[in-house]
C-alpha cells in the first residue's frame, strides 16, 4: 500500500509526436496531481491530448520531457519491458470496445493478466479469478463467451480483468461509449463502489453527466489543463438506478398498453 497521499505526480510532462519533418505538440507542459483512492474524470474534445495522457498515465507511453512517478518510482524514463512490468501490477485498463478473447470465456479473459504475473500459484489464481467475476456480479456466467453475452456483462468481463492483479490505478476510457444509459449507470455504480473500496479511478470521458460521477474534473484542450473543478456531491450511480425504469419493466408497460 502506497503510504503517500499522492499516488500519481506528473510534472512538466510533454509529448511531441513526429510525423517525417512535422511536429505535433500533443501535450505541453502539464502538470498534475492525483491523490491515492481518487475518483478523476478527465474530459476534452477530440484532439485535446486525452488519449495521449491516458496512454502516459496507464504506462503505454513515456513523456518526451517531464517526469511521472507512479507510487514514488519515476516510471517516465523506463524502457519498453520495464513499462510491460509496471502495467502488470500495478495498472487495470477497462475500455470502449471491451478488448475480451472472442473464442475464451469469461474465466479464461480474466485469467490474461495472471498469466503474465510471477509467483500467482494455481490455487491462489483459482481463487482470484472467482473473486472478481463474482465481485461484478457474474458468477452464474463463467463458461459464457463474449458473444453469448450483452454489452453491459462484457464489460463486467473487462472490469474483472483490469482487478484480477489488484492494480494501484485503473483507467477507464469512455467504457460507457457503447452501452444504453441504464447499463451504462450499472457500470458508473460499479466503479463508484471500487472507489468507495479504496481503489483510485481514473475516468476518460467527453460527457459531462457522466464526468459529474467523480468526485474531480480536469479539463484538456490542445494538450493542456485549461481548469478543474471539484465535484461537491457527485452524482450516485446507484441511486440514479433507483429512479431509472427497467427494461423488463418497460416491456411490461407496453404489454399493458396494447392490451388496453
Amino acid at each position: 500500500m502506497n503510504m503517500n497521499k499522492k499516488i500519481i505526480e506528473i510534472k512538466n510532462v510533454t509529448k511531441i509526436y513526429k510525423i517525417d519533418s512535422l511536429k505535433v505538440n500533443a501535450l505541453n507542459g502539464i502538470d498534475l496531481e492525483i491523490d491515492n483512492g481518487e475518483f478523476l474524470s478527465i474530459m476534452g474534445p477530440s484532439g485535446s491530448g486525452k488519449s495521449t495522457l491516458m496512454n502516459i498515465l496507464g504506462c503505454l507511453d513515456i513523456p518526451t520531457s517531464g517526469s511521472y512517478l507512479l507510487e514514488d518510482e519515476d516510471v517516465s524514463k523506463l524502457n519498453d519491458n520495464q513499462l510491460a512490468e509496471i502495467r502488470n501490477k500495478k495498472v487495470g485498463f477497462v475500455f470502449q470496445t471491451f478488448n475480451l478473447l472472442s473464442r475464451t470465456n469469461i474465466t479464461g479473459n480474466v485469467e490474461l493478466p495472471l498469466i503474465y504475473s510471477k509467483g500467482k500459484k494455481s490455487r491462489s489464481r483459482k481463487d482470484l479469478i472467482s473473486e472478481v467475476i463474482n465481485s461484478v456480479g457474474l458468477a452464474e456466467w463463467v463458461r459464457h463467451r463474449p458473444n453469448e453475452l450483452s454489452g453491459g456483462q462484457r464489460q463486467r468481463v473487462a472490469i474483472a480483468r483490469a482487478l484480477v492483479n489488484d492494480p494501484a490505478i485503473i483507467l477507464a476510457d469512455e467504457p460507457t461509449g457503447n452501452l444504453d444509459s441504464r447499463t451504462g449507470e450499472e457500470i458508473m455504480a460499479i466503479f463508484q463502489s471500487l472507489n468507495r473500496q479504496g481503489k483510485t479511478i481514473l475516468f476518460v470521458t467527453h460527457e459531462i453527466d457522466l464526468a459529474k460521477h467523480a468526485g474531480r474534473i480536469i479539463y484538456l484542450k490542445d494538450g493542456a489543463i485549461t481548469g478543474e473543478e471539484i465535484i461537491k456531491d457527485p452524482i450516485d450511480a446507484q441511486k440514479r438506478l433507483e429512479d431509472m425504469p427497467k427494461l423488463e419493466d418497460k416491456i411490461n408497460s407496453l404489454g399493458e398498453n396494447i392490451s388496453l
